[in-house]
């Protein structure tokens, strides 16, 4: 076999010369970011989790500095405007006291004659009717409605009978509203059969207001220059009011904080359960996770309605009284063994990593393994899954509020409000959209925000940047 002689060469002083600078290789630097940064600038790509965060930034600055802003009682009742929408016309006539009417005197520019007819201009206050007398009628039947009458099986609500021989003459005060009404009348004969004709009229009541009335509720007129038949307005409600004429905009505050409260309070006590049993059955492992987990599946069989129930009782909650400590007692004993199944599994995975062997090995107790090195490596799972569990809390609240079992009036909950809202939802919608469009805004915010927050807490796409 013939061994290559490799070739020796005399190195020279011109070998160790320096390259030019145009040579050199550019280096590229990037400086070094933590684990949170990297998920920050992550979490910032994703538009919608961006917009989400907002948006619940948002609602907490609404819900807590909202009441230092808009300082309006959610209790107080403002009986002028009563299931108002936003936007409504709040103008008032300044007129005299009411005075009681005998039906003799008619209002300037209004005469008797046939039929039925009003006797002065409708407004709040009152609306006076007058009508001729029917050939063969033994007694009137007078009705209103916020229709107009087609058919003589549908006149409305009646109001009040009157014989043939008394007085053909109406003053309706049963709650007004600056609105067009629809006032019939029909007769009966003496066999008390309706008789076929109706006589229907027409009356759009104009909102009007005394001089007491303006000076009790400060409206901010100077009461000194003001004189009858003055325009002046009522007080201003930016969503409307509800069916007791509260303000809906400093109830959907005060239901918010009511919402949040149980929607907070509740996921961090039962995440906070679950992450420690959760912990420390998949650290510890063997019969004892076989058990705790057995516990676990049997807390998930109990009904929560049923338990709901129970609780209720065991707090001597009544019916029509807010269940607020037996809804969070429910939350807290039976929503935690999904949070506890899901930090076992990452436990049991982490535990069995090199860096917790060396820990070990060096004398680290377990719960020292614990707290340091397991549940920090875990926290973006427990972050991901308090966020989603925020959004199911709320919607529970709603829900058991809205079938009477959780927050009950006048305490107000977003759930409680739109239980308010179902018998005025036809007729006044904007009581049951405002305090709906609340519970879904955030719910949507704290779900569209979870799921963002799971991408960008996902350690396996760090190399996918």
């Amino acid at each position: 076999m013939s061994i290559s002689k490799i070739p020796v060469r005399t190195l020279r002083p011109a070998d160790f010369e320096l390259l030019p600078a145009q040579s050199a290789a550019p280096v590229i630097v990037r400086p070094s970011r933590s684990y949170w940064q990297d998920a920050w600038a992550r979490l910032k790509t994703n538009k919608r989790a961006l917009v989400s965060l907002y948006i619940i930034i948002a609602l907490i600055l609404f819900t807590f500095a909202g009441p230092l802003v808009w300082r309006v009682d959610p209790a107080r009742q403002d009986v002028d405007q009563i299931s108002v929408g936003p936007g409504v016309d709040r103008r008032a006539i300044v007129v005299e006291p009411w005075q009681a009417w005998d039906g003799s005197s008619l209002a300037p520019g209004y005469d008797s004659g046939e039929g039925l007819q009003l006797a002065a201009d409708p407004t709040t206050q009152s609306v006076r009717l007058l009508w001729s007398e029917v050939p063969g009628a033994t007694y009137y039947r007078l009705y209103r409605n916020l229709f107009s009458a087609t058919d003589i099986d549908a006149l409305g609500i009646p109001m009040a009978d009157f014989s043939a021989g008394g007085r053909r003459w109406y003053e309706d005060l049963l709650d007004l509203q600056p609105r067009e009404y629809f006032y019939s009348i029909t007769a009966f004969d003496a066999n008390n059969q309706r008789m076929d004709e109706f006589l229907t009229i027409s009356a759009d009541v104009t909102r009007v207001i005394t001089m007491d009335e303006v000076r009790s509720k400060e409206l901010g007129v100077d009461i000194d220059r003001l004189q009858l038949g003055d325009e002046v307005f009522l007080t201003f409600h930016p969503l409307g009011t509800d069916y007791l004429g509260r303000d809906m905009l400093a109830r959907l505050m005060a239901g918010a904080q009511v919402s949040l409260f149980i929607g907070l309070l509740a996921p961090l006590l039962f995440v906070s359960f679950g992450v420690l049993y959760g912990a420390t059955a998949g650290f510890v492992g063997g019969r004892v996770d076989q058990l705790m987990m057995r516990i676990a599946d049997f807390v998930v069989a109990l009904p929560f309605l049923l338990f709901m129930i129970l609780f209720q009782v065991v707090f001597g909650i009544g019916p029509g009284e807010s269940g607020i400590i037996p809804m969070l007692v429910a939350l807290v004993l039976l929503s935690w063994p999904a949070t506890a199944r899901l930090v076992r599994g990452q436990i049991m995975q982490i535990r069995e990593e090199a860096y917790v062997s060396a820990a070990r090995l060096l004398g680290g107790s377990h719960m020292y393994l614990i707290f340091r090195h397991m549940i920090p490596n875990t926290l973006g799972v427990i972050l991901v899954t308090l966020t989603f569990a925020v959004p199911s809390a709320i919607f529970t609240e709603a829900f058991l509020s809205f079938i009477g079992m959780g927050v009950a009036p006048p305490t107000a909950s977003w759930g409680s409000m739109s239980n308010e809202a179902l018998k005025t939802m036809l007729t006044h919608p904007h009581e049951l959209f405002f305090p709906a469009l609340m519970i879904s805004i955030t719910v949507l915010a704290f779900n569209l925000l979870g799921d963002g927050l799971r991408d960008a807490l996902d350690a396996r796409m760090r190399g996918m940047e």
